[in-house]
């Protein structure tokens, strides 16, 4: 097995198995995880982020603990001023200024602010990393989506995972049947790949023991990792047999991508379904608009452009006015997953909301201070917490605590150094 390329097969009865980099051809294999799908009580955890961030005087509290006065954004939901937890000072370590922070919002993976210079390889996201551990437990084990086209969610290894941009298809994926002919299709093309292994199962033993400790160790795991797809192919399968859930709901248009507050709205809506009807128990969505100016009243600007307002008042009342559009409609989405039951429980209290943005500052790029609201979950709530800006906890410790508490035994997610400070559970 000294002489294997770079491109070696498994091959037989017409399946072809691409195998790994070993050692033996040069290559390196991720770390197979460990799944554990058996959960009680369904956890739930929404991840938004804003990427052009929250204009800071207006989002964050002047003081801390739980008797702090509500800043103005935080005014729009005091309704459920007891259902949040609103955070300060947090931020990704060694991530550069500017936009392209975005992309290392829920990996914490390290990067000089400019993506695709330097060689940046990006981490598993947050999301991804709980679909392993529970992400079998429903018919879609993650969904995202975004409203400009910015990706939130990555592969482990580093590899951005497409985000829906249409809610219309969307909804019809998760409540709409297919015909029998479709679903006949689509049962047929999971079969075909439940039994990869079985078929290849001598060739891969005589690979097997050709190779040395650490080929045969990366070979395991591979292996392993191409029987939980097999698992997952099974689950999809099974999945595939169910009726989907039925909704007293229409079909939902696809506003333009420049409205960006209908947009926000109306997945709010479908994620609120998707959690209702537990299709799927974990979302991420990014919350930016396409160019243009959104059509809010008194606003003449791009969204983007009032973000560099130069402390011009004119300037910082249009962002305002945008963005206390997204705190209402955040709000409603909080009211609406409370007023939803699960077993006599809120769906809030089973669902974390994770809010934020990879900007601490848009006017500057800035990567610190970062704006951080968690809602629901079951976490004790209605506090400030206020991190000190230049000694502070790395944010990857609140995606520990957020890991925790969805039942997932986690002590380590990107820089994070433990779970964060001052978040307990309730």
């Amino acid at each position: 097995m000294k002489n294997l390329n770079r491109r070696t097969f498994l091959r037989a009865s017409g399946v072809s198995l691409a195998l790994p980099w070993l050692d033996a051809c040069a290559a390196n294999l991720p770390k197979s995880q460990t799944r554990n799908t058996k959960h009680q009580t369904p956890r739930r955890m929404v991840c938004l982020n804003a990427p052009l961030g929250f204009h800071p005087p207006l989002f964050f509290p002047q003081d801390s603990g739980a008797n702090y006065k509500l800043s103005p954004y935080l005014e729009l939901i005091k309704d459920y001023r007891d259902d949040f937890t609103v955070m300060s000072g947090l931020s990704n370590p060694e991530v550069g200024e500017g936009h392209d922070s975005s992309y290392s919002f829920l990996t914490g993976a390290h990067h000089n602010g400019f993506v695709f210079q330097g060689g940046f390889r990006n981490t598993i996201s947050l999301d991804q990393v709980a679909a392993e551990h529970i992400g079998l437990e429903t018919r879609y084990p993650t969904l995202s989506f975004t409203i400009g086209g910015d990706v939130l969610s990555w592969t482990r290894t580093g590899v951005p995972i497409q985000a829906d941009m249409q809610p219309s298809g969307v909804f019809a994926r998760l409540f709409l049947e297919g015909t029998p002919e479709q679903v006949a299709a689509q049962a047929r093309r999971l079969r075909y790949g439940q039994s990869v292994l079985d078929q290849v199962g001598e060739q891969a033993k005589a690979m097997h023991t050709g190779l040395g400790a650490n080929d045969r160790e990366k070979l395991d795991e591979y292996f392993t990792s191409v029987r939980e797809l097999e698992k997952r192919l099974v689950a999809n399968e099974e999945w595939s047999k169910k009726p989907k859930p039925m909704v007293d709901a229409q079909p939902p248009n696809n506003p333009p991508n420049v409205d960006v507050v209908a947009c926000t709205r109306t997945w709010f809506d479908l994620i609120h379904l998707a959690l209702q009807t537990d299709s799927t128990r974990l979302i991420t969505m990014s919350i930016v608009g396409a160019n243009g100016v959104p059509p809010i009243t008194g606003v003449s600007h791009q969204h983007h452009d009032l973000t560099h307002h130069g402390q011009d008042p004119k300037l910082i009342e249009e962002l305002q006015r945008i963005e206390f559009e997204l705190m209402k409609a955040l709000g409603d989405l909080l009211a609406k997953l409370k007023q939803t039951k699960e077993e006599g429980v809120s769906l809030l209290d089973r669902t974390m909301v994770f809010c934020g943005s990879n900007l601490g500052n848009a006017s500057y790029h800035s990567t610190t201070n970062l704006p951080v609201l968690l809602a629901g979950g079951g976490f004790k709530h209605g506090q400030h917490l206020a991190f000190d800006p230049k000694n502070h906890p790395p944010l990857c410790n609140l995606y520990v605590s957020m890991l925790q508490r969805l039942g997932i035994e986690a002590d380590k997610f990107g820089s994070s150094t433990g779970t964060l400070t001052g978040l307990e559970m309730s």
